[in-house]
């Protein structure tokens, strides 16, 4: 659920598909926070629009107890980030990651 700008999740312990593929982020990159169902990508996006649009500066905070999916988080939050980058540099969504993307999302 979202609360403002603050998005709270639980993990689900088990992969849902389609919750996170290019599809779900192509949805995501087209709406404003709060014009469709709370989801991180929701989010990412509203972080990305800040600090290309507005050109404010940006923080993400991921917190939770041990196993709550902080790491996962932060995967699917880079890589809405670096496709949305990929598409401003005019690819499209689906096309290939980059060797950048793929470091950044290895570490």
């Amino acid at each position: 659920t979202n609360i403002g700008s603050i998005l709270a999740s639980i993990n689900p312990y088990k992969p849902i598909p389609g919750l996170y593929s290019v599809d779900a982020i192509d949805l995501y990159r087209q709406h404003r926070l709060g014009e469709l169902p709370p989801h991180i990508f929701a989010t990412a996006n509203e972080c990305y629009c800040c600090l290309w649009k507005r050109h404010d500066s940006q923080c993400v905070l991921i917190s939770g107890e041990s196993g709550a999916g902080k790491t996962e988080s932060t995967k699917l939050l880079l890589k809405f980030l670096s496709a949305m980058s990929q598409t401003s540099l005019g690819a499209p969504v689906s096309e290939k990651s980059t060797h950048v993307e793929e470091a950044i999302l290895e570490s």
